[in-house]
């Protein structure tokens, strides 16, 4: 897995970043918006960096360098509201490049060289010859398709600008009543044709990926600079966890831009599909982000002073070209369940790459054989996604196999694997329907011993977890405390050589059938909360404990947990006294990493599996736009929290700074999880309402389960607060 840019691509960035600060700052743009909105020293310049010439072959002239390499330039061109058609004159300069012949040169070249401007009509001008032009307004020439045609079109010279939403030079053309030279004609015309416009919109999306988090940072800025009763605005999560969802929403459309990129490159089914999504999830998150941000400059942001409204305006105006974006979700749609083909670019060299790998793959294998071999019906029809699942015969030869914790080293009943394999090991645990639930916790338990842990408790309770014979329980939350953990009250005081413990524990999932469980108490009840705690492994057969069972909706069995003058030996407690808070953040940074996509995605498989059962209005309910429109928005959301959740992945696994993101991978799947749980409950309604075995049954669960995935493991609220902070740098917004 690589999320990283090469060298090349890094400086690169950093070169048309800096020419973009100092070429098309604010002053300049606004400058531009009088004069037709474009920019012709802007334009020059970028021709002489070499700008246009990035997606033209190196035999016609170019540098021959890949989508990647635009979608750089895009995204850094977007941050600074770079004033021309910037993505169709790369598309337009590109087709002219492949398909005219040398009468064309000297155009190409002055293209190329950014004295003209070339652009994109998106519609066949034999059905649609007046057509709005992004750019069209200084335009020397427009690259159409005309039936089997691509044409090059020569609007007239002339005024040709008007005004319009953003002050760009967008406008309506009679592209049939022009003069007109046909570059090509036939199949491989149209083909490259309909490439161009699949490579316009990666473009594009990377352009209002970079305007998006602009404005986001522009919002945070002055959150942190505009103060309102004695602090920052941003401290107030009414501020911040709005700007948290979205800078996590444009961080996910980023990188499915570049998994879009990446797929297409490697010919996978699902890349048409994304590259419709890739641009409508971006045009939608630009919205919501410069009109969001614009918000928080409240009267201000309405003045021309302030420059945010200038990214609200073109975030609107930039991809309103091309028409309705609900469309795209439509276009998706088409291409996933109606069979519609579409002709995708060749995006040249791709460095990124989103595999897992070979050794991921093998002992994603291993694990699914061992399983297929071990699971009979009998203990597939007991499987449950919680606690209730757990069969400790599965737990001991999943053990016995090294496949219980294949992280762990060696010594410890491990295989050293890495994070991308331990990874795809999920997918295969999610595919089989098997609880992780106690093996997910008691890993993050015997983790924290063997961290935290003296020689005695690693002796003694290690031994029990490696073999598979002992499970673990987590006791973090109580009946009063809700999301504030480092609230506990559950009191361990000395007793002799020992610890007395007193209190309860709410949500102590698993300890009805656990042998320990990590129980965090109050050891000083006189300083500052988190720093009066400490944690304590406690054998759960230990006298003055009572389980009692609490259920959920989710037809899963939760617990309450007393402790009543429980004794436990000081070598079971888990770092220093008053210490636990550092060992508790340990635990809870294992916890809020990964997310939901998986769970998703199998919540989606089952809704198109239901759409094609059901019938509406006598045809199958997958055959509606309306159905395939809300599938395909629910796959996009499982590429998103998966690319979100990689990136955490490879950025840990690298040892990069952490901005947040793991807790950004489960805030977004856990939010996405359960708004689509509802929406395709509804879109299979009534047959959702079963509880049925099958695919209706599962949805039917998938709801249920969703409501939880937002408040176990951290709150969405505390996520976001933690996103406010590490990603955008505001105050904290947490006591």
């Amino acid at each position: 897995m690589n999320f990283g840019l090469s060298e090349d691509q890094r400086l690169m960035r950093e070169s048309f970043a800096r020419f973009l600060d100092e070429h098309s700052s604010m002053v300049q743009v606004r400058a531009a918006a009088e004069q037709n909105g474009f920019d012709p020293e802007l334009w020059k310049g970028l021709g002489e960096l070499g700008a246009f010439s990035i997606r033209i072959p190196e035999e016609h002239g170019g540098l021959g360098l890949g989508a990647m390499d635009a979608a750089v330039l895009m995204e850094e061109a977007g941050r600074m509201l770079a004033s021309g058609p910037l993505a169709e004159t790369l598309v337009s300069a590109r087709l002219l490049a492949l398909l005219a012949d040398e009468q064309q040169s000297d155009l190409l070249e002055s293209v190329l060289c950014g004295e003209v401007v070339i652009s994109l009509a998106f519609q066949n001008i034999s059905d649609k010859p007046l057509q709005w032009i992004a750019g069209g307004a200084v335009a020397t020439a427009v690259v159409a398709r005309k039936s089997d045609q691509v044409v090059l079109v020569r609007p007239a010279t002339g005024e040709r600008g008007e005004p319009n939403l953003a002050s760009t030079p967008i406008v309506e053309i009679d592209l049939a009543g022009a003069e007109q030279v046909v570059l090509a004609s036939g199949d491989v015309a149209q083909r490259q044709f309909d490439q161009a416009i699949e490579e316009w919109k990666l473009l594009l999306a990377m352009a209002l990926s970079g305007l998006s988090r602009k404005a986001v940072r522009m919002a945070a800025e002055y959150a942190c600079e505009r103060h309102a009763f004695g602090q920052a605005i941003g401290a107030y999560q009414g501020i911040s966890h709005p700007l948290a969802d979205l800078i996590t929403d444009i961080d996910g459309g980023k990188y499915l831009i570049w998994k879009t990129i990446h797929d297409i490159h490697h010919g996978l089914d699902e890349a048409g599909a994304q590259t419709s999504l890739a641009l409508w999830w971006a045009t939608d998150t630009a919205a919501r982000a410069s009109a969001h941000a614009l918000h928080i400059f409240g009267g201000y942001g309405l003045t021309t002073e302030y420059d945010i409204h200038l990214y609200n305006l073109r975030a609107k105006a930039w991809p309103l070209v091309w028409g309705d974006p609900a469309q795209l979700l439509e276009e998706a749609g088409r291409r996933l369940y109606a069979g519609e083909e579409t002709l995708l670019p060749d995006v040249g060299d791709v460095q990124i790459d989103f595999d897992l790998g070979e050794d991921a793959h093998a002992m994603a294998k291993e694990l699914d054989d061992l399983l297929n071999a071990i699971l009979t019906p009998e203990l597939r029809a007991k499987a449950h996604y919680s606690f209730d699942g757990f069969d400790r015969e599965v737990h001991r030869k999943l053990a016995q196999a090294k496949l219980l914790f294949p992280s762990w080293p060696k010594e410890y009943g491990g295989r050293e694997a890495p994070p991308y394999v331990v990874n795809a090991l999920s997918k295969v645990w999610e595919d089989q329907g098997w609880s992780t639930h106690a093996t997910s916790t008691t890993m993050m338990v015997g983790a924290m011993i063997r961290l935290f842990g003296t020689d005695e408790l690693k002796q003694e309770v290690l031994p029990r977890i490696v073999s598979g014979d002992a499970i673990c329980s987590l006791g973090y939350s109580e009946p009063g405390c809700g999301s504030d953990v480092f609230a506990a009250q559950t009191r361990a005081i000395r007793d002799g050589a020992g610890w007395r413990i007193d209190g309860s524990k709410m949500f102590t999932s698993g300890a009805n059938i656990a042998q320990y469980v990590l129980l965090l108490t109050r050891t000083n009840p006189d300083v500052a909360k988190h720093r009066g705690l400490t944690m304590f492994i406690v054998p759960l057969d230990s006298e003055g404990i009572e389980i009692q069972p609490v259920y959920t909706f989710q037809d899963e069995r939760t617990n309450i947990t007393y402790y009543d003058g429980v004794r436990v030996k000081d070598s079971y407690r888990l770092g220093e006294v008053d210490g636990g808070a550092r060992v508790m953040v340990g635990a809870l940074e294992m916890e809020h990493g990964g997310g939901f996509a998986k769970s998703q995605r199998s919540m989606l498989e089952a809704a198109e599996e239901l759409c094609r059962q059901l019938r509406r209005n006598g045809r199958a309910l997958i055959d509606s736009v309306d159905a395939q429109k809300r599938l395909a928005r629910s796959l996009l959301h499982v590429h998103l929290s998966e690319v979100i959740a990689n990136r955490a992945l490879w950025h840990s696994f690298q040892k990069l700074p952490n901005r947040g993101y793991g807790p950004m991978a489960k805030l977004f799947s856990s939010e996405k999880y359960l708004s689509d749980s509802r929406d395709l409950l509804d879109l299979t309604a009534p047959d959702s309402l079963s509880k049925r075995e099958g695919p209706a049954g599962f949805l039917n669960l998938c709801y249920r389960h969703a409501q939880a995935t937002t408040i176990y493991g951290g709150t969405s609220e505390v996520h976001r607060s933690q996103i406010a902070e590490r990603a955008l740098s505001l105050p904290r917004t947490r006591g």
